[in-house]
């Protein structure tokens, strides 16, 4: 018993021990953590705050792609997708909960805004086992008008995810010369918006910006804890592009390719505006095209036709052939020759001028090139020899890049091995250009002799230091006298004004003199040869005016266009060149040398008149005035003060009240955009053409940065249309 009792002891004693030396450890373990403050070498102050510290990437903005005017090209805009909360742990504190309480009373709001009914909502709101639901198709890309909308209701449970995009609000509009950009997730990155094509893709480096970032302590649901520090690293914006592209002629010039394109269906066509005297590209454009934001028609054509192809100029090589042998003295334009057919050797079949080597028997040099002769210029460079022509060629640039800021430009091709080639390059037949390099070596021509390089970036601006990089024009030689470039000018006048002359019936303008020539070339056949038929040929014309001292230069080139039996394909070129360059003069303020039956009004100052005078004073003038808002005085207007216009042109006057969109049906780009602008409304414009459609419809109220969506037809569309739905309605009718 006793030894039981020691047993019993013994072991009661051990057990004593053992929790006590346990104790003794843990409590030396807990005095050495409070004092050190680390466990295993690492300290638990810092792992504490690792376990709570969150980290947000702050997003920069792209940067922002402008006209030389600061208009808007391409921009950073934000959109919203609506989310719903469901889960209940998401709510710390019951009097302000952080989800849905009410789903039926929630999708009946939701439903108010969203294009989705109240019990496709609910069924989403009551789903179990979630914790968070999005809304689809409809609850994407939501405007911040419609946010505010949803957040004055304080709906638990009901927020918001911000995204950015690309928006470019002019829609179709130099389109492969500006590009587009997208977002793209990378690797273990957040998704980021990459430029893809044109000015987009070549800038962007410049334009993406460096991200910023905003770290804090959070709890499980990322809300900051009380008292806890913010550390933010604010983000770079990426710089803002200024292109020398101008906002109005880029318009006339989209304006006059959709016509042309609605017309003539041709399969190709180039423009380009220039301002001769510093190389600045102030239009370009082609069809087919495509929509940025969308990319929808992309696939007719991913390239740059002005920078990225090269083909047969024509005879609109012939300024520069022309050029050569005035400045080498042997081009006397009284001499005479014997046109119709020319032999190079008795080898090669002759160069024939282009009535089928008819020719129009003995005549001047003048004349032939009003007539636009083959054999003419087959006769000049025989005169200042194969060698020196090859080095004018040169001198003006051909076969090589013009080293535009733009990617994957094409260098032509000179050939130059044969005496056959030789002599076709004089008239633009073998030999290959881009649209550039003629546009670059016809500056040479407008402006007295110096050449100047094309370029479509003005300046880069900094928005993070304020720092601006300007694009200074940049000679790219002297290929001609300034006395020769004059003489050259005049011969060009005269293909225009003599009736002789390819251009008389096609390229006059009112109240400007143009210098110019026409070219038709021929399309190579892919079996050999070249392509046959009528329509079958590239149609082109490279012009500046006015003649004395031009102001604009412009080459327009159209492919394979579908003509009548009475028209040429000088008529598709020339509803390109003549509007484009006569709305871009009248636009730069050029002034008219001579007087002309255009009826003009200059718009005088209408803010210091009441909204029914300026209406009733405007219609006087032939005008149609556009009156915005329920106020009675002017506050703005466009065109704006001093600016003339053409009869008939809409103005816009915006008063002192509230907006209200007016009703755009059968209006033009460049109206709807008077509109957008003088309301300070985003607007996205979808198609071309003439408006259909638009969202918010007329009479709708409207406040400074809502969205304003319009979709355009071309007449030839809603033709089809209107086609579509007269045999949709007729009945069948039995046969008699």
């Amino acid at each position: 018993m006793n030894v039981q009792k020691k047993n019993r002891n013994m072991g009661a004693a051990l057990l004593f021990f053992l929790f006590g030396l346990l104790f003794f450890v843990l409590a030396v373990r807990i005095l050495t953590i409070q004092y050190t403050g680390e466990v295993e070498g690492r300290a638990l102050a810092a792992k504490a705050a690792q376990k709570y510290l969150r980290t947000e990437i702050l997003k920069a903005n792209r940067g922002t792609i402008y006209d030389r005017q600061g208009e808007v090209i391409a921009e950073d805009s934000s959109s919203y997708t609506l989310v719903a909360i469901l889960d209940e742990k998401a709510t710390s504190d019951p009097k302000h909960p952080h989800h849905v309480t009410d789903p039926e009373g929630t999708a009946r709001e939701l439903a108010k805004h969203i294009s989705m009914s109240e019990a496709e909502i609910y069924e989403l709101l009551t789903q179990e086992g979630r914790y968070q639901v999005e809304f689809g198709q409809a609850g994407r890309d939501l405007s911040h008008n419609v946010k505010e909308k949803i957040e004055k209701l304080k709906l638990p449970g009901i927020t918001f995810l911000k995204e950015t995009k690309r928006f470019y609000p002019n829609g179709i509009f130099a389109s492969h010369l500006i590009g587009y950009a997208q977002k793209e997730e990378a690797d273990e990155k957040a998704a980021e918006i990459v430029g893809k094509t044109g000015i987009e893709k070549s800038y962007d480096k410049l334009l993406r910006g460096t991200d910023g970032s905003l770290k804090y302590s959070g709890d499980v649901w990322n809300y900051i804890l009380p008292n806890s520090k913010k550390q933010v690293i604010e983000p770079k914006n990426g710089n803002d592009l200024y292109l020398t592209i101008d906002k109005k002629i880029q318009t006339f010039l989209e304006d006059a390719l959709n016509q042309v394109d609605q017309e003539h269906s041709p399969s190709r066509m180039i423009a380009i505006v220039a301002d001769p005297k510093t190389g600045a590209i102030l239009g370009m454009g082609q069809r087919p095209t495509f929509h940025p934001a969308t990319r929808e028609g992309i696939d007719g054509t991913w390239h740059n036709e002005v920078v990225e192809s090269s083909f047969e100029p024509g005879s609109t090589m012939k300024v520069f052939s022309l050029a050569a042998a005035v400045e080498e003295g042997v081009y006397n334009p009284n001499d005479s020759y014997q046109s119709g057919v020319y032999y190079v050797n008795k080898k090669q079949p002759p160069i024939k001028d282009h009535n089928q080597g008819a020719g129009w028997g003995t005549i001047t040099y003048l004349e032939g090139l009003q007539r636009s002769s083959n054999v003419a210029f087959a006769y000049l460079l025989e005169k200042m020899g194969t060698d020196t022509w090859k080095q004018y060629m040169e001198k003006f640039k051909f076969g090589v890049k013009t080293g535009i800021e733009l990617p994957n430009e094409a260098t032509g091709k000179i050939l130059y091995d044969w005496p056959i080639e030789k002599v076709t390059s004089v008239f633009g037949q073998g030999t290959t250009v881009t649209p550039l390099q003629m546009v670059q070596a016809m500056s040479a021509v407008a402006n007295d002799g110096k050449m100047m390089k094309p370029y479509v970036v003005g300046k880069i601006v900094d928005p993070n230091s304020g720092e601006i990089k300007e694009t200074n024009p940049e000679t790219s030689g002297h290929p001609i006298s300034a006395e020769t470039a004059k003489k050259v000018r005049e011969y060009l006048e005269t293909v225009i004004t003599e009736k002789k002359g390819t251009g008389h019936d096609f390229y006059q303008l009112e109240g400007y003199s143009v210098a110019g020539k026409t070219g038709t070339s021929q399309i190579p056949s892919p079996t050999g040869g070249y392509l046959q038929g009528r329509e079958n040929y590239i149609f082109s014309f490279i012009g500046m005016a006015p003649k004395e001292d031009p102001k604009l230069v412009m080459y327009v080139m159209v492919e394979k266009p579908k003509l009548k039996e009475t028209e040429n394909g000088a008529v598709p070129v020339s509803k390109i060149f003549k509007p484009v360059m006569q709305n871009s003069l009248k636009y730069l303020n050029i002034e008219a040398e001579k007087k002309h039956e255009t009826k003009m009004a200059k718009i005088p100052e209408l803010t210091k008149m009441k909204a029914d005078e300026a209406a009733d004073y405007l219609k006087e003038r032939g005008l149609h005035p556009v009156v915005l808002g329920n106020g009675t005085r002017i506050v703005d207007h466009l065109p704006s003060p001093g600016e003339k216009v053409l009869e008939g042109e809409r103005v816009v006057l915006r008063t002192d009240g509230h907006l209200s969109v007016p009703d755009m049906r059968n209006w033009s780009k460049r109206d709807v955009l008077k509109v957008a602008e003088i309301a300070k409304l985003k607007v996205n414009i979808v198609g071309s053409g003439f408006a259909v459609k638009q969202n918010p419809k007329p009479g709708s109220k409207v406040k400074e940065g809502d969205s304003l969506v319009v979709n355009f037809e071309t007449q030839l569309q809603i033709i089809k249309k209107k086609k579509g739905n007269k045999t949709g309605n007729q009945k069948e009718r039995p046969l008699n």
